[in-house]
């Protein structure tokens, strides 16, 4: 694990020099997308054992989450403007903002490490492969497939939605303001199917927890929804009145309160 944290270090430190260049933060969300589905798979094989069938499962799966999500936000940082969040901090931070990204870069590289470890420990449950992978394979599939999806139908939205059409509203975002972050947190429960009953398997749980936590409340939704309410008004203000924050729901018309 240290080997894959300096290697992590070195990966966001060079990152960092090219975002700074770029004046466009978001390539962090890139490089912990690559890079905790790299240290995953590292990890699952050195810790697993390249000769277990589940390791090289895990490694797998961690590989091809992390290749699908980077790519996709390679394309959107690279062809879009820098992403909200970060102007956001841009802004507020003034002259201070890459010295505070350096730092801020190096503790994602921190994260790279912890958020590889319950495929690690996934990995490392001894025995065949059983049921419990199945359902974990199950659910990995059905994540990422939602998690495209969501995507997919945002940027036709963007793409071609009628002028004045401030919300997407389509498909899965009818159901959910966040459909994507809702799928990429599904992802995680799929090393909990896999591990959770290995030894040290309730370190599974860290995936689905943390990354609830950030998506719903620090990195993810609450820094989103602040931004869209001040450039989008009212319509976005009854979007949130209407729809779930997070896990899909039927949208509630008229309703009174924030749901999700």
């Amino acid at each position: 694990m240290l080997v894959d944290w300096a290697a992590a270090a070195v990966l966001m430190a060079g990152v960092q020099v090219f975002a700074t260049r770029r004046r466009n933060a978001g390539w962090v969300d890139v490089a912990w997308s690559f890079g905790t589905g790299a240290s995953g798979a590292f990890l699952a094989l050195a810790v697993g054992g390249v000769d277990h069938p589940r390791a090289w499962l895990v490694a797998a799966m961690a590989a091809f989450w992390g290749g699908r999500l980077g790519l996709h936000l390679a394309g959107r940082v690279a062809g879009e403007a820098e992403d909200g969040r970060y102007a956001d901090l841009r802004e507020r931070w003034g002259e201070a903002f890459d010295r505070r990204m350096a730092i801020f870069f190096q503790v994602q590289a921190t994260w790279v490490v912890l958020f590889a470890v319950p495929m690690m420990v996934a990995a490392s449950r001894p025995g065949p492969l059983d049921w419990l992978d199945a359902l974990g394979l199950a659910i990995f599939v059905a994540a990422i497939a939602g998690e495209t999806l969501a995507d997919r139908q945002l940027a036709a939205w963007k793409r071609d939605h009628p002028e004045g059409e401030v919300v997407c509203r389509r498909g899965l975002w009818a159901w959910s303001r966040h459909p994507n972050y809702f799928f990429e947190w599904t992802h995680w429960l799929a090393y909990v199917a896999i591990g959770i009953a290995g030894p040290r398997g309730w370190l599974t749980l860290l995936g689905p927890v943390v990354m609830y936590f950030f998506l719903r409340w620090i990195t993810g939704v609450k820094l989103a929804e602040r931004r869209s309410v001040r450039t989008r008004g009212e319509p976005y203000r009854r979007y949130q009145r209407e729809v779930s924050a997070f896990f899909p729901w039927p949208p509630r018309r008229a309703a009174g309160a924030e749901t999700g």
